[in-house]
């Protein structure tokens, strides 16, 4: 015979599986190009791919700059550097995916383009 005290645990149990798979869809990705790098104010500007729209995002000491070396904390002086460096070289900005919520971002990733071989 069952025990009823396995009805609470599948409970539970189901309610932690949504917990996880929704928990990551609430933050929103921002697809777009760097082209502003705010150091005082720590906000970075992003022009949205597709548009021309450009959406002010916050950092804070959370924040990670995530390349394929690993992630570490986000440096806005680095970036700002890079940033002029890259548009020196005539380009808009240094291309990115921010993962952010409520304009907050947690997670910064330039996109790099693989090399013609």
């Amino acid at each position: 015979m069952k025990k009823r005290r396995a009805f609470p645990l599948v409970l539970v149990a189901g309610f932690m599986a949504l917990a996880v798979v929704v928990a990551p869809a609430i933050a929103d990705e921002l697809l777009g190009v760097l082209t502003k790098v705010n150091i005082e104010g720590k906000k970075v500007t992003v022009v949205e791919k597709g548009s021309d729209k450009e959406v002010e995002v916050t950092v804070n000491d959370d924040t990670e700059w995530v390349t394929p070396k690993g992630a570490s904390k986000i440096d806005l002086e680095k970036i700002s550097k890079r940033l002029e460096k890259t548009q020196a070289k005539g380009a808009k900005g240094i291309p990115v995916k921010v993962t952010h919520e409520k304009a907050v971002a947690s997670k910064i990733e330039p996109s790099f383009r693989k090399k013609a071989e």
